[in-house]
């Protein structure tokens, strides 16, 4: 007798390590801001928002990832962390209390949030196309 755990008929976890991966995709906003790869300002975020987007629904979607709408929009929550930290440690948004727009980081979450639930229907979609949807 198999252990429900491994059943065929339960739902595949979600892939941590993966989600923390892509997700710390946001370490680039300030690597390329040290380095100056990109320039500054529209050209660097789109270049960012695009690598970034093409790295997350190439990897899901060509993938083997199971649930890749929640495995993308986990990892935009942890995109959005890790930026937000970044943001703390090296500048931008301030601490509360500071002269600084704090309060964004709940609408800053939800829209990197929902960035990655829209990439997860792409890689979802390409899944579909190649016939390994699960």
């Amino acid at each position: 007798m198999t252990s429900p755990r491994y059943s065929p008929t339960t739902t595949p976890a979600v892939q941590w390590p993966l989600v923390l991966g892509l997700g710390s995709m946001a370490l680039l906003w300030p690597l390329t801001a040290l380095t100056g790869v990109g320039g500054t300002g529209a050209p660097r975020a789109l270049g960012i928002v695009g690598l970034t987007a093409l790295v997350w629904i190439g990897v899901v979607g060509f993938g083997r990832v199971a649930r890749p709408v929640l495995t993308l929009t986990l990892a935009g929550l942890v995109f959005g962390l890790v930026a937000t930290a970044m943001s703390f440690a090296f500048g931008g948004v301030g601490l509360p209390g500071e002269n600084a727009a704090a309060w964004t980081v709940i609408p800053a979450l939800a829209v990197d949030s929902l960035w990655g639930f829209v990439a997860g229907l792409i890689a979802l979609a390409v899944q579909n196309a190649r016939g390994e949807a699960r």
